[in-house]
């Protein structure tokens, strides 16, 4: 039960910071799952909860995605996908690069854990610090967007900072901005679930069954913090609640690559 109220707990606040700190719901949610699970498990469970968080919204403002945009960014987001999952599947078969004592302290960083900690901490300070966020991309390049951020997104689920440097830029309009995102998510989450089902789901399926219900709890608990944000705080920036969050995901991320957890 402790679990399940953490979970939910943890799900809850990050689908509502989303709306404060422009982080993304996987951004916020897969370092913690990570302290949970085995970081392919946390991946792929991460995924689960991000896909059911995406498809709501696509229920809610789906109909105005640009199609021509969506399949310009798309398709080669989904080919990339597929191959930033392989690469998650292939790391983290592998042991320990290395063990090191310091002290009392033993650390023991892996490959996996070296790859995904490094890539929180980098789209951490990317999301988080103004002149990064911002930055766009000439439209002209959104296959090489969709390459770049569906490999992320494959990869360790980070694809939201990536995708929105591309489309800001491709002349569309709010509605469409967030609807065409929205799609490709669903996209790139179905491509890297597709591939963490030899992987990271299968670990989830020969795990205890309460890991399934862990996910279900999250899942419920992001959607009710997505109601609420989007009810109350939608317009709100708290650039302090920013620099708090960036800094937790550059501990958890320091963290894991290092092997402390």
């Amino acid at each position: 039960m402790l679990d399940h109220i953490l979970v939910a707990a943890v799900a809850f606040g990050a689908s509502l910071l989303t709306f404060f700190s422009g982080f993304g719901l996987g951004t916020l949610l897969m370092p913690v799952f990570a302290l949970l699970f085995p970081l392919p498990l946390a991946v792929a469970a991460t995924a689960v909860v991000h896909l059911a968080n995406n498809l709501y919204k696509a229920g809610l403002v789906g109909r105005h995605a640009d199609r021509g945009v969506a399949l310009r960014f798309g398709l080669p987001a989904i080919a990339a996908a597929f191959a930033g999952a392989a690469l998650l599947a292939t790391l983290g078969e592998r042991a320990s690069l290395a063990r090191i004592e310091v002290g009392a302290l033993t650390l023991e960083p892996s490959a996996l854990g070296l790859v995904i900690g490094s890539t929180i901490v980098a789209f951490a300070l990317v999301e988080w610090h103004p002149r990064l966020a911002s930055l766009s991309v000439p439209a002209r390049w959104m296959p090489l967007g969709g390459l770049v951020a569906g490999f992320f997104g494959g990869l360790s689920g980070h694809q939201g900072a990536l995708r929105s440097m591309f489309l800001i830029r491709a002349g569309l309009s709010k509605e469409a901005f967030v609807a065409t995102g929205v799609v490709v998510a669903i996209a790139v989450d179905l491509a890297r679930l597709a591939v963490y089902g030899t992987g990271g789901l299968a670990a989830l399926a020969r795990s205890e069954a309460g890991v399934g219900a862990l996910i279900g709890t999250a899942t419920l608990a992001a959607f009710a913090g997505a109601w609420l944000g989007a009810r109350l705080l939608a317009k709100v920036t708290l650039a302090g609640v920013q620099r708090v969050v960036a800094i937790g995901l550059v501990l958890i991320g320091s963290a894991l690559a290092l092997g402390l957890v």
